[in-house]
């Protein structure tokens, strides 16, 4: 007898093949050019555009969308990689609806902003798709710079310098390059293996040697790529999870939700997937929601995201929230772990009610246990493997506002540097600015 919904343990299959396409399907179909064109038609062109400012990476909104309205989406797509490079996966996982939709005018007046993340994805979409790329490197400076990490921020800085004409190698740890984009994304913001095309359609700028499955701190040294290039800049993102600093947590069934949602997005057959039929989630933000909605989507028959604050609180957006609650999970607010219950199996997790009192978190020492037969820690990543040689802040690599670090040569930006707010658009943005920087370094022999 087939698996289903309500096969007790951690199993595979509970779902059949349909509703398993269909749950994994494309979160926001892409806009035909008709639709395209009727979306741009309610832009405003605002002068002193509120969405521009909202963009972390200053994207010229109005313009690319007259340029839509025009029927020239090419035009439109070049005034979005101008700016940002990976416009065409921030289109489909950027949050605009906490950004540059949040303050569309249309928003304000009448509670249903412009499409501006499907319209980018319909004009960078266009380009992209022709199999074109629309930049040529400059003439070749001589000058060669490593970038460690294959994330956004990497992918972002290599390209502006390829674009330079530097010669740029790009290492990553993992066996594939995209960071974030291609392993902790849900699979429904970005499918039919987009993240991949993305890659290699920026690497047609040329100039840029790709070298997988080599890590800083095992394969080569900070000092080592000193010696051999001109500039390095670090977008490693981060590797470490956060403990759960609750009894019990080394049990059985337990694992993070960032090993969870990679497995899924790197699956070919996701009916091989096993997950549990009562699953929790701790954490409050995009992984939790991540981890938590995929799980329903796989046929968990009860799914809850556990957070310790309140809602206000919570680090994933309104729409992210609403989005879990309309796939059928639970979202318990106020709820700090306790306890994981289980011989040696989890069997559930005991949770204290929290209250929030002069700013500081306090239990009720009321206390609910949760069933779960699987649990995802989604409670924040660390950075791990950071070079000594590097001044920290907050545990990350301290860096000026264009990413500079403490040590002249090198730079760094994405996740794994100070500031930022954990996005691939803000990724994408500092990943430009240290390529400015690092371009202004090499020609001024600095």
């Amino acid at each position: 007898m087939p698996n289903s919904q309500f096969t007790p343990g951690i199993a595979s299959g509970r779902l059949s093949d349909t509703e398993l396409k269909e749950n994994f399907a494309d979160l926001h179909a892409p806009l035909e050019a008709h639709e395209a064109l009727v979306a741009a038609d309610r832009c405003y062109f605002c002068h002193d555009a509120p969405c521009m400012t909202a963009c972390p990476t200053s994207i010229d909104i109005p313009l690319f969308i007259r340029q839509i309205a025009t029927g020239t989406p090419e035009a439109a797509a070049q005034t979005i990689f101008d700016q940002n490079i990976l416009g065409g996966m921030c289109a489909r996982v950027c949050p605009t609806e906490t950004l540059c939709e949040e303050v569309c005018v249309r928003e304000t007046a009448e509670g249903k902003p412009v499409e501006i993340g499907r319209l980018q994805r319909y004009a960078t979409d266009t380009v992209m798709e022709s199999g074109k790329h629309p930049y040529t490197r400059a003439d070749a400076t001589g000058k060669k710079v490593a970038v460690v990490g294959a994330g956004p921020a990497g992918l972002s800085a290599a390209h502006r310098l390829a674009m330079k004409g530097h010669d740029v190698t790009v290492y990553d740890a993992r066996k594939k390059a995209g960071g974030l984009n291609e392993f902790g994304i849900a699979a429904y913001k970005s499918v039919d293996s987009f993240a991949e095309r993305e890659v290699e359609w920026l690497l047609k700028i040329g100039g840029i040697i790709l070298e997988t499955g080599k890590a800083l701190g095992e394969d080569f040294t900070l000092a080592s790529l000193q010696d051999e290039f001109d500039a390095v800049f670090l977008g490693m993102g981060l590797g470490g999870v956060n403990a759960l600093r609750a009894e019990g947590e080394d049990k059985s069934g337990v694992a993070d939700a960032v090993d969870f949602i990679s497995e899924l997005r790197q699956s070919n057959d996701l009916s091989s997937l096993a997950v549990g039929r009562n699953v929790v989630v701790i954490g409050g933000g995009m992984t939790a929601v991540d981890a938590a909605v995929q799980s329903k989507l796989l046929g968990a028959q009860n799914v809850t995201i556990a957070y310790r604050r309140d809602k206000g609180a919570m680090g994933a957006s309104q729409y992210e929230q609403e989005l879990a609650t309309a796939k059928g999970v639970r979202i318990l607010y106020n709820a700090a772990p306790k306890k994981v219950i289980g011989n040696g199996a989890v069997e559930g997790v005991e949770f204290e009610y929290t209250t929030t009192e002069g700013g500081k978190l306090k239990g009720t020492g009321e206390t609910v246990t949760l069933e779960a037969d699987q649990v995802f820690k989604a409670i924040g990543q660390t950075l791990s493997g950071a070079p000594e040689e590097l001044a920290m802040d907050g545990g990350k690599i301290a860096v000026s506002e264009v990413g500079a670090t403490s040590v002249t040569g090198i730079w760094a930006g994405g996740d794994c540097a100070s500031g930022g707010d954990d996005l691939t658009v803000t990724a994408v943005a500092e990943g430009r600015d240290a390529a400015e920087d690092i371009h202004s370094y090499l020609m001024g022999g600095a």
